[in-house]
Protein backbone atom coordinates (compact mmCIF):
# COMPACT_ATOMS: atom_id res chain seq x y z
CA UNK A 1 0.00 0.00 0.00
CA UNK A 2 1.45 3.52 -1.26
CA UNK A 3 1.76 6.16 1.76
CA UNK A 4 0.23 9.23 1.54
CA UNK A 5 0.15 12.44 3.99
CA UNK A 6 -1.66 12.85 6.58
CA UNK A 7 -4.99 14.75 4.76
CA UNK A 8 -8.30 15.02 6.90
CA UNK A 9 -10.59 16.67 4.19
CA UNK A 10 -10.85 16.96 0.38
CA UNK A 11 -10.16 20.99 0.80
CA UNK A 12 -6.60 19.82 0.00
CA UNK A 13 -6.83 18.11 -2.62
CA UNK A 14 -5.67 20.30 -5.55
CA UNK A 15 -2.33 20.83 -4.01
CA UNK A 16 -2.50 17.29 -3.52
CA UNK A 17 -2.16 16.21 -6.58
CA UNK A 18 1.25 16.92 -7.23
CA UNK A 19 2.26 14.71 -4.55
CA UNK A 20 0.51 12.20 -6.68
CA UNK A 21 2.21 12.80 -9.30
CA UNK A 22 5.18 12.30 -8.30
CA UNK A 23 4.02 9.17 -6.09
CA UNK A 24 2.73 7.93 -9.85
CA UNK A 25 5.92 8.09 -11.33
CA UNK A 26 7.83 6.23 -9.18
CA UNK A 27 4.74 3.55 -8.72
CA UNK A 28 4.17 0.07 -10.42
CA UNK A 29 1.83 -0.18 -12.74
CA UNK A 30 -1.11 -1.04 -11.10
CA UNK A 31 -0.59 1.26 -8.74
CA UNK A 32 -0.37 4.09 -11.94
CA UNK A 33 -3.78 3.10 -12.50
CA UNK A 34 -4.96 3.12 -9.38
CA UNK A 35 -3.90 6.65 -8.72
CA UNK A 36 -4.73 8.27 -12.32
CA UNK A 37 -8.38 6.76 -11.54
CA UNK A 38 -8.18 8.53 -8.30
CA UNK A 39 -7.31 11.55 -9.92
CA UNK A 40 -10.29 11.52 -12.42
CA UNK A 41 -12.82 11.56 -9.40
CA UNK A 42 -11.25 13.71 -6.78
CA UNK A 43 -12.76 17.09 -8.65
CA UNK A 44 -16.54 15.59 -7.99
CA UNK A 45 -15.60 14.54 -4.74
CA UNK A 46 -13.44 17.79 -3.81
CA UNK A 47 -16.54 20.09 -1.95
CA UNK A 48 -18.03 16.63 -0.53
CA UNK A 49 -16.36 17.51 2.66
CA UNK A 50 -15.19 13.42 2.68
CA UNK A 51 -11.75 12.90 4.12
CA UNK A 52 -8.89 12.88 1.91
CA UNK A 53 -8.01 9.54 3.70
CA UNK A 54 -11.00 7.82 3.39
CA UNK A 55 -10.72 8.31 -0.11
CA UNK A 56 -7.48 7.33 -0.73
CA UNK A 57 -7.62 4.18 1.40
CA UNK A 58 -10.46 3.02 -1.10
CA UNK A 59 -8.44 2.98 -4.09
CA UNK A 60 -5.47 1.80 -1.82
CA UNK A 61 -7.49 -1.54 -1.08
CA UNK A 62 -6.51 -4.99 -1.74
CA UNK A 63 -10.44 -5.49 -3.18
CA UNK A 64 -9.58 -2.60 -5.63
CA UNK A 65 -9.65 -5.18 -9.06
CA UNK A 66 -10.43 -4.59 -12.94
CA UNK A 67 -13.56 -6.60 -14.57
CA UNK A 68 -11.88 -7.49 -18.15
CA UNK A 69 -16.21 -8.36 -19.26
CA UNK A 70 -17.59 -5.04 -18.78
CA UNK A 71 -16.23 -3.34 -22.35
CA UNK A 72 -18.18 -5.80 -23.70
CA UNK A 73 -21.08 -5.57 -22.25
CA UNK A 74 -21.31 -1.92 -22.73
CA UNK A 75 -20.22 -2.86 -26.41
CA UNK A 76 -23.07 -5.54 -26.37
CA UNK A 77 -25.41 -4.30 -24.44
CA UNK A 78 -29.43 -5.53 -24.94
CA UNK A 79 -30.67 -1.80 -25.32
CA UNK A 80 -29.00 -2.30 -28.91
CA UNK A 81 -30.71 -5.91 -29.93
CA UNK A 82 -33.78 -5.26 -31.89
CA UNK A 83 -37.13 -5.16 -30.04
CA UNK A 84 -38.23 -9.10 -30.78
CA UNK A 85 -35.49 -10.09 -29.32
CA UNK A 86 -34.79 -7.11 -26.64
CA UNK A 87 -38.88 -8.62 -25.67
CA UNK A 88 -38.14 -11.99 -25.16
CA UNK A 89 -35.69 -11.46 -22.76
CA UNK A 90 -37.62 -9.17 -19.84
CA UNK A 91 -41.69 -10.19 -20.86
CA UNK A 92 -41.65 -13.56 -20.23
CA UNK A 93 -43.82 -15.70 -18.43
CA UNK A 94 -41.84 -16.69 -15.32
CA UNK A 95 -41.65 -12.95 -14.87
CA UNK A 96 -45.06 -12.23 -15.25
CA UNK A 97 -45.93 -15.09 -12.74
CA UNK A 98 -43.22 -13.58 -10.40
CA UNK A 99 -44.70 -10.26 -10.71
CA UNK A 100 -48.03 -11.83 -9.56
CA UNK A 101 -46.43 -13.28 -7.14
CA UNK A 102 -44.87 -10.52 -5.48
CA UNK A 103 -48.05 -8.22 -6.27
CA UNK A 104 -50.25 -10.39 -3.80
CA UNK A 105 -47.57 -11.11 -1.03
CA UNK A 106 -46.66 -7.25 -0.86
CA UNK A 107 -50.16 -5.58 -1.77
CA UNK A 108 -50.11 -3.47 0.97
CA UNK A 109 -46.78 -1.83 0.22
CA UNK A 110 -47.37 -1.57 -3.02
CA UNK A 111 -51.40 0.24 -2.37
CA UNK A 112 -49.22 2.34 0.67
CA UNK A 113 -46.95 3.96 -1.70
CA UNK A 114 -50.01 3.89 -4.52
CA UNK A 115 -51.56 6.52 -1.91
CA UNK A 116 -48.51 8.41 -1.09
CA UNK A 117 -46.85 9.04 -4.45
CA UNK A 118 -50.20 8.76 -7.15
CA UNK A 119 -47.66 6.48 -9.27
CA UNK A 120 -49.40 3.68 -10.91
CA UNK A 121 -48.90 0.85 -9.30
CA UNK A 122 -48.51 -1.65 -12.01
CA UNK A 123 -45.60 0.46 -13.62
CA UNK A 124 -43.86 0.44 -10.54
CA UNK A 125 -43.73 -3.65 -10.52
CA UNK A 126 -43.06 -3.53 -14.00
CA UNK A 127 -39.95 -1.22 -13.81
CA UNK A 128 -39.05 -3.84 -10.05
CA UNK A 129 -39.36 -6.99 -12.73
CA UNK A 130 -37.00 -5.96 -15.44
CA UNK A 131 -34.61 -3.73 -12.84
CA UNK A 132 -33.89 -6.61 -10.77
CA UNK A 133 -36.59 -9.47 -11.05
CA UNK A 134 -38.52 -8.20 -7.80
CA UNK A 135 -35.02 -8.33 -5.75
CA UNK A 136 -33.65 -11.42 -7.41
CA UNK A 137 -31.16 -10.40 -9.91
CA UNK A 138 -29.72 -7.19 -7.74
CA UNK A 139 -26.54 -7.81 -10.31
CA UNK A 140 -22.99 -9.36 -9.51
CA UNK A 141 -20.17 -6.81 -9.95
CA UNK A 142 -18.71 -4.84 -7.14
CA UNK A 143 -19.96 -1.33 -7.99
CA UNK A 144 -17.14 0.05 -6.67
CA UNK A 145 -14.96 -2.20 -8.83
CA UNK A 146 -17.26 -1.41 -11.91
CA UNK A 147 -17.00 2.19 -11.88
CA UNK A 148 -13.18 1.90 -11.73
CA UNK A 149 -13.30 -0.25 -14.41
CA UNK A 150 -14.71 2.52 -16.58
CA UNK A 151 -12.60 4.82 -15.20
CA UNK A 152 -9.95 2.91 -16.25
CA UNK A 153 -10.70 0.76 -19.28
CA UNK A 154 -13.66 3.20 -21.78
CA UNK A 155 -11.99 6.59 -22.27
CA UNK A 156 -14.99 7.85 -23.84
CA UNK A 157 -16.98 7.01 -20.68
CA UNK A 158 -14.49 8.63 -18.19
CA UNK A 159 -15.71 11.50 -16.84
CA UNK A 160 -19.70 10.02 -16.58
CA UNK A 161 -18.20 6.85 -14.25
CA UNK A 162 -15.90 9.28 -12.83
CA UNK A 163 -19.02 11.17 -11.40
CA UNK A 164 -20.91 8.48 -10.53
CA UNK A 165 -18.31 7.20 -8.23
CA UNK A 166 -17.59 9.95 -6.26
CA UNK A 167 -21.63 9.94 -5.71
CA UNK A 168 -20.90 6.62 -4.49
CA UNK A 169 -18.39 6.99 -2.32
CA UNK A 170 -20.19 9.80 -0.66
CA UNK A 171 -23.02 7.38 0.03
CA UNK A 172 -21.27 4.76 1.64
CA UNK A 173 -19.27 7.81 3.84
CA UNK A 174 -22.65 9.37 4.98
CA UNK A 175 -24.07 6.18 5.51
CA UNK A 176 -21.47 4.06 7.05
CA UNK A 177 -21.41 1.31 3.82
CA UNK A 178 -18.40 -0.46 3.46
CA UNK A 179 -17.79 0.36 -0.60
CA UNK A 180 -16.75 -3.54 -1.15
CA UNK A 181 -19.99 -4.76 -0.07
CA UNK A 182 -22.65 -3.26 -2.37
CA UNK A 183 -22.94 -5.50 -5.91
CA UNK A 184 -25.19 -4.31 -8.84
CA UNK A 185 -25.14 -3.90 -12.62
CA UNK A 186 -21.58 -4.10 -14.54
CA UNK A 187 -22.44 -0.20 -15.45
CA UNK A 188 -22.72 0.66 -11.80
CA UNK A 189 -26.38 0.70 -11.00
CA UNK A 190 -27.46 -1.43 -7.87
CA UNK A 191 -30.37 -2.58 -5.37
CA UNK A 192 -33.82 -3.52 -6.11
CA UNK A 193 -34.51 -0.05 -8.23
CA UNK A 194 -30.56 -0.17 -10.03
CA UNK A 195 -30.14 3.42 -9.47
CA UNK A 196 -27.18 4.72 -10.57
CA UNK A 197 -25.52 5.92 -7.92
CA UNK A 198 -26.07 10.12 -8.30
CA UNK A 199 -29.71 9.06 -8.84
CA UNK A 200 -29.81 7.39 -5.70
CA UNK A 201 -28.56 10.02 -3.74
CA UNK A 202 -30.76 12.37 -5.47
CA UNK A 203 -34.28 10.11 -5.75
CA UNK A 204 -34.45 8.32 -3.16
CA UNK A 205 -36.84 8.06 -0.41
CA UNK A 206 -36.78 6.94 3.07
CA UNK A 207 -40.38 5.42 3.01
CA UNK A 208 -40.47 3.78 5.99
CA UNK A 209 -38.99 6.42 7.86
CA UNK A 210 -36.60 5.05 9.86
CA UNK A 211 -33.49 7.28 8.67
CA UNK A 212 -32.09 5.39 6.85
CA UNK A 213 -32.97 5.27 2.55
CA UNK A 214 -32.60 1.69 2.03
CA UNK A 215 -31.81 -0.11 -1.65
CA UNK A 216 -33.32 -3.44 -0.47
CA UNK A 217 -36.37 -2.92 1.28
CA UNK A 218 -39.47 -2.63 -0.88
CA UNK A 219 -41.03 -0.15 0.94
CA UNK A 220 -38.10 2.51 0.24
CA UNK A 221 -37.51 0.88 -3.32
CA UNK A 222 -40.89 1.48 -4.97
CA UNK A 223 -41.51 4.89 -3.23
CA UNK A 224 -38.06 5.88 -4.44
CA UNK A 225 -38.49 4.47 -8.01
CA UNK A 226 -42.10 6.58 -7.78
CA UNK A 227 -40.30 9.65 -6.58
CA UNK A 228 -37.63 9.12 -9.67
CA UNK A 229 -40.50 9.29 -12.15
CA UNK A 230 -42.74 11.98 -11.02
CA UNK A 231 -39.63 14.04 -10.97
CA UNK A 232 -38.87 13.41 -14.37
CA UNK A 233 -42.32 14.67 -15.39
CA UNK A 234 -45.08 12.01 -14.39
CA UNK A 235 -48.38 12.67 -14.23
CA UNK A 236 -50.81 10.43 -12.64
CA UNK A 237 -53.53 9.51 -14.85
CA UNK A 238 -51.91 10.46 -17.56
CA UNK A 239 -51.62 8.10 -20.93
CA UNK A 240 -48.17 6.07 -21.89
CA UNK A 241 -48.53 7.20 -25.64
CA UNK A 242 -44.87 7.33 -26.97
CA UNK A 243 -44.04 11.07 -26.22
CA UNK A 244 -46.46 11.57 -23.32
CA UNK A 245 -45.07 12.56 -19.93
CA UNK A 246 -45.32 9.09 -18.45
CA UNK A 247 -43.62 7.47 -21.36
CA UNK A 248 -40.85 10.07 -20.74
CA UNK A 249 -40.84 8.92 -17.47
CA UNK A 250 -40.34 5.87 -18.21
CA UNK A 251 -37.58 6.59 -20.83
CA UNK A 252 -35.49 8.90 -18.66
CA UNK A 253 -35.11 5.80 -16.02
CA UNK A 254 -33.06 4.14 -18.93
CA UNK A 255 -32.36 6.03 -22.29
CA UNK A 256 -33.96 3.39 -24.57
CA UNK A 257 -37.06 2.65 -26.56
CA UNK A 258 -36.57 -0.72 -26.13
CA UNK A 259 -36.96 -0.49 -22.21
CA UNK A 260 -39.86 1.28 -22.33
CA UNK A 261 -41.61 -0.08 -24.78
CA UNK A 262 -40.60 -3.24 -22.23
CA UNK A 263 -41.48 -1.84 -19.56
CA UNK A 264 -45.06 -0.74 -20.38
CA UNK A 265 -45.47 -4.22 -22.38
CA UNK A 266 -45.23 -5.50 -19.06
CA UNK A 267 -47.52 -3.52 -17.44
CA UNK A 268 -50.39 -4.33 -19.66
CA UNK A 269 -49.85 -8.18 -18.64
CA UNK A 270 -49.54 -7.69 -14.67
CA UNK A 271 -52.65 -5.04 -14.86
CA UNK A 272 -54.69 -7.72 -16.86
CA UNK A 273 -54.11 -10.80 -14.37
CA UNK A 274 -53.99 -8.40 -11.53
CA UNK A 275 -57.34 -6.86 -11.61
CA UNK A 276 -58.93 -10.10 -13.34
CA UNK A 277 -58.49 -11.54 -9.68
Amino acid sequence: MLRYPKVTTLKSALSFYLILVSVVLGAKPDEAERYASLQSVLPFIEEKDIPLSYVIDLFSSDSLELYEDIPDKFEYAYEKKNYSSYKKLFVTRKRINDGVAFYNKNVEIIKAVYDSLGVDPFLILSISGIESNFGAHPGKYEVFNALYTIVSSIPKRKNWASKELAEFIDYCYRDNVQAYSVTGSYAGAFGFGQFIPSSFNRYTVDFDSDGVRRFNEWGDVLASISNYLLKNGYETGGPFTKGSRNWKSVYAYNHSENYVRAVLDLRLEYKERITKN
